[in-house]
This record gives structure tokens, C-alpha cells and sequence, in this order.
């Protein structure tokens, strides 16, 4: 099941291949969303920190391995391989997980975060469209399947998913920080900056979050407020560093690059057509 490989067209796979690289820069920025678990299967507290984060993984691991049907060992050994950013082996976990409980919807809905986290959007869209349904919606579910959309080119789509996930979940940081960055993609950086400080501004934001916001000011051109933001969850110097790694992706990316030089001209266009 792991082995299919996506067939998307060559300019969706350059679009694919730019967007991956943004984990990869942000230090400190793991795709994994805190939601309930399984009925009478709450996930634990991931902790903070490299030596933390391995520590909880080697345990729920050890836990796993003697019991490959122990949901709440799947589920909290996966978040911690997904903190790791090893998504690959966090869906084999949760794969076979779901195959000793297929009818489990919070499992399915890890499953399906997973999947989306290791780059197998076609995997992930039918297990997510199983794990919420109209009348057991999962706003975290809704959220992943927006960023599936938003890595195939349909924003608009996306942009639906995400409104859908905030009527459940009213101001989630983390939603917000999808749609913002889905505005971002769509050459919209105005809404995109407004959406991603209203997350940012959120008690519950995470790094994630905060290095999202600083991403869309930088494709603005406002590098030093871009800094500041960047700066709230990590020191000064790595915070620069950041900073400087992304604008460098921007001059890289041809995806990065054609939104910075797009934008301006989307929103003339827009304000015409309000006038």
C-alpha cells in the first residue's frame, strides 16, 4: 500500500516539490495536529525539545513492538515519528493499525495525516474522506484534506475545506495558518497576511504557525517584521538565519518566486474590480 506513487503532471510536481522544502527550513515547525484520539484512547502530551521528542518516541515505540494492535501505542508512536519527520514509517504504523481496527475513525484520521505528511495525497484522500463524515465532521480531518487540495493547484477547493473546519473549530490557530498560506498560494498575500496574524495572535499557536506568518511577510518584502515574527519561538540568531534560508528559497523557487512577482499585479486586478 505504501508503494503507489502519485501521478501528478510535471508542473504539479515542481509545485509539490517547492512546498516540501518549506518543513525542511523552519526549524522546530512538525506537521503534527493535536487532536482528541480514539474513544477511551487519549493521545499523551508530546514534549518539547530533540532529546524529549526521542525519548517519547523510543518509549511508545517499545510499547508498539510488543503490541502492534494497541491503538493508543500506534497512535502516540506515530505522532512521535512525525515530530521526527519520519512520515513514512509513522503511516506503515498506523496502517497496520487500521487494519486490526478498520472501523476506528480517529485512527483512520491519523492514518490519513500521515499519509498526507510523507507526500501520498492520493493514499490519504479516500482514508480522510472515511474518518469524517457529514454527521461526524473532524475539523482537523477538513483541514488536512484542504492541504491536499492546495498541493494539486485547487485553492479554491481548499479555501471551502478550511471555512467548512472553522465553523467546527472557531478561530484554530491551525486552520488559519492553512487558509492563510492557501491565500499565499493563490497570489493573495494581503488576505494571506491578515489570516496568518490572526493565527499567529492565537495563545494556541505553534512555531508552525508563527514561521508561516514570517514566509508570507517575507514574500512581501517586509524581511525585517518577517524576523520579529520569526523570532517568538526561536532565538535571534536562528530566527535570522530562518529569515535568510527563506528568502533564499524564494530566489530558488520558481513556484516562491512567480507568487512574490504575481502578487502585486492580482491585487490590482482585485481592487479594479471592486472600484
Amino acid at each position: 500500500m505504501m508503494n503507489r506513487s502519485s501521478s501528478f503532471s510535471p508542473r504539479t510536481s515542481a509545485r509539490l516539490a517547492a512546498l516540501s522544502i518549506l518543513p525542511l527550513l523552519l526549524a522546530g515547525c512538525a506537521a503534527v495536529n493535536d487532536v482528541t484520539g480514539s474513544i477511551n484512547q487519549p493521545l499523551a502530551t508530546l514534549p518539547h525539545g530533540a532529546e524529549a521528542v526521542r525519548a517519547y518516541t523510543s518509549a511508545w515505540g517499545e510499547r508498539y513492538e510488543a503490541r502492534h494492535d494497541d491503538i493508543s501505542a500506534a497512535m502516540n508512536y506515530a505522532r512521535g515519528l512525525r515530530r521526527e519527520h519520519r512520515n513514512n514509517q509513522a503511516a506503515a504504523v498506523l496502517e497496520v493499525a487500521v487494519l486490526h481496527h478498520p472501523k476506528d475513525r480517529a485512527l483512520r484520521a491519523e492514518y490519513g495525516k500521515a499519509l498526507v505528511d510523507a507526500g501520498h495525497f492520493s493514499q490519504a484522500l479516500p482514508v480522510l474522506q472515511a474518518a469524517s463524515t457529514p454527521d461526524h465532521p473532524d475539523w482537523s480531518v477538513l483541514s488536512a484534506e484542504g492541504t491536499i487540495a492546495d498541493q494539486i493547484g485547487d485553492h479554491t477547493k481548499a479555501q471551502s475545506l478550511y471555512a467548512s473546519a472553522l465553523k467546527i473549530r472557531p478561530g484554530e490557530p491551525a486552520i488559519l495558518s492553512n487558509l492563510g498560506l492557501s491565500y499565499a498560494l493563490s497570489r493573495n498575500l494581503p488576505a494571506a497576511e491578515q489570516v496568518l496574524a490572526q493565527a499567529a495572535a492565537s495563545p494556541q499557536a505553534g512555531a508552525r504557525v508563527q514561521q508561516n506568518y514570517a514566509l508570507v511577510l517575507a514574500l512581501e518584502g517586509k524581511f525585517q517584521q518577517s524576523e520579529q515574527v520569526a523570532a517568538r519561538d526561536l532565538p535571534p540568531a536562528q530566527a535570522a538565519a530562518n529569515v535568510a534560508a527563506i528568502r533564499q528559497m524564494i530566489a530558488q523557487s520558481d513556484t516562491w518566486k512567480n507568487i512574490q512577482q504575481a502578487a502585486p499585479r492580482a491585487a490590482s486586478k482585485r481592487r479594479k474590480a471592486k472600484s
